[in-house]
């Protein structure tokens, strides 16, 4: 018995060509196929804007005494433990600053379905370096000895910062490029180019900031970034050096969309962020839309 092979393809060939004459899709565009790790509902304006995200969460204080390579601090987590693990951030404050004063970050950013640790640093004066391998050893931590280390993906992790701790961010993600995100706020750093970063990093600056001048920190960072790493920088209107040191809907906006997009792969994050924050709060926009 002769195969059949050829007769369909034959009229597989007569098929496609009485689409095309008909002026008619041979193959429709394939939809958007969801993240494996994407967590929560449909995100909304609202729902960003607001001081809470979706999942109750809880904390546990991790002392200086039981780490190493940084200096303690609070992990904020999901209390949902049906779906799956989360991706994790670590966040570090800036010179002379110890957590509680960018604290509300915690919560908010692990509402959303992240763990995070806010850390304290060695000393209060470590230098963006030392910030920057700090913020690693608490990832390194989180994921293998702390007791929340089941409930985290050790291949979604991330890393924030504030003033000191946002340069840090970035020399924590140009030295791990296996990172998903970097999210740097009115950043200090004395080095300029970052041209070897290769992990997706929104940076977040003040207008206003006199301590880290945007025209001297922020944007020169933004610039030496390559493109292929995507890229964003979101000026706020008027604000100083110190606009994460209380509650920031913008800033919480905005970390939270580029985590979900990068850390969870999360494109329904998309919109957030191309085109991404307008208004009168926001004094400049820039990045690499459209998102590869």
């Amino acid at each position: 018995m002769q195969s059949s092979t050829p007769f369909r393809r034959w009229t597989a060939t007569v098929a496609t060509a009485l689409a095309l004459v008909a002026g008619t899709a041979v193959a429709a565009s394939p939809a958007r196929a969801d993240s494996p790790y994407e967590r929560g509902p449909d995100p909304t304006n609202s729902i960003l804007e607001a001081s809470r995200g979706p999942f109750a969460t809880g904390s546990q204080d991790v002392s200086s005494l039981s780490v190493s390579g940084f200096g303690g601090g609070t992990i904020y987590y999901p209390t949902d433990t049906s779906q799956g693990t989360f991706g994790a951030v670590a966040i570090s404050p800036g010179f002379t600053a110890r957590w509680s004063s960018i604290s509300w970050l915690g919560p908010r950013i692990a509402s959303h379905g992240f763990v995070v640790i806010g850390i304290e640093t060695l000393t209060l004066y470590d230098q963006p370096d030392s910030r920057g391998r700090q913020l690693l050893a608490a990832l390194d931590y989180l994921t293998s000895r702390s007791s929340v280390r089941t409930r985290i993906d050790p291949n979604r992790l991330a890393v924030a910062g504030h003033s000191m701790g946002g340069g840090g961010s970035l020399e924590a993600a140009r030295s791990r490029p296996a990172l998903q995100a970097a999210v740097p706020l009115a950043p200090w750093n004395g080095t300029k180019n970052w041209s070897t970063l290769r992990v997706p990093t929104t940076i977040i600056g003040g207008e206003s900031d006199t301590i880290a001048p945007v025209a001297s920190h922020s944007i020169p960072f933004y610039n030496s970034i390559p493109a292929s790493a995507e890229k964003s920088y979101v000026e706020l209107n008027n604000a100083s050096h110190f606009f994460p040191q209380t509650t920031n809907t913008p800033t919480g906006k905005h970390a939270v969309a580029w985590l979900k997009r990068f850390v969870d792969d999360d494109t329904r994050y998309d919109q957030f962020i191309c085109p991404g924050p307008s208004g009168s709060a926001i004094s400049d926009y820039r990045n690499t839309c459209p998102l590869g």
